[in-house]
């Protein structure tokens, strides 16, 4: 069905770079973990646009958010360490539009993943 225009997702979708930086936030959780990785990514929302570089691209049906965790040391830092333990991690990671005003509460969840003991010695190079 159609986004309404007037809706916090449509205000989304149809706003600036600026905007979305401002409102697109990652929620990490780590389910099953070394506790020092659980205390390193923690559970509290994160404004992504605000954190690392975010790229951002329309097209008539889909909006791509492209998130580059490289361009933060922090982010470097923390992912540096998560790499060292991802095979035995279970990971979920949300995502949200941050509601500011009384009429975009309460925030709903867009979309999560879980990321399970992922073997990175599988991994494939994405052809561009």
């Amino acid at each position: 069905r159609p986004v309404s225009k007037n809706s916090l997702l449509g205000k989304f979708i149809d706003g600036t770079d600026m905007f979305l930086d401002s409102r697109f936030k990652l929620i990490p959780s780590i389910v099953e973990g070394y506790w020092m990785v659980k205390r390193a990514v923690g559970t509290k929302a994160c404004l992504l646009g605000k954190a690392v570089t975010c790229k951002y691209l329309r097209q008539d049906n889909f909006l791509e958010i492209d998130v580059d965790i490289g361009s933060s040391s922090v982010a470097r830092g923390v992912i540096s360490l998560v790499l060292g333990y991802v095979t035995s991690l279970v990971v979920d990671l949300s995502i949200v539009i941050e509601g500011r005003e009384e009429a975009e509460l309460p925030e709903y969840i867009l979309g999560t993943v879980r990321l399970s003991r992922v073997q990175l010695d599988s991994a494939v190079p994405l052809e561009v």
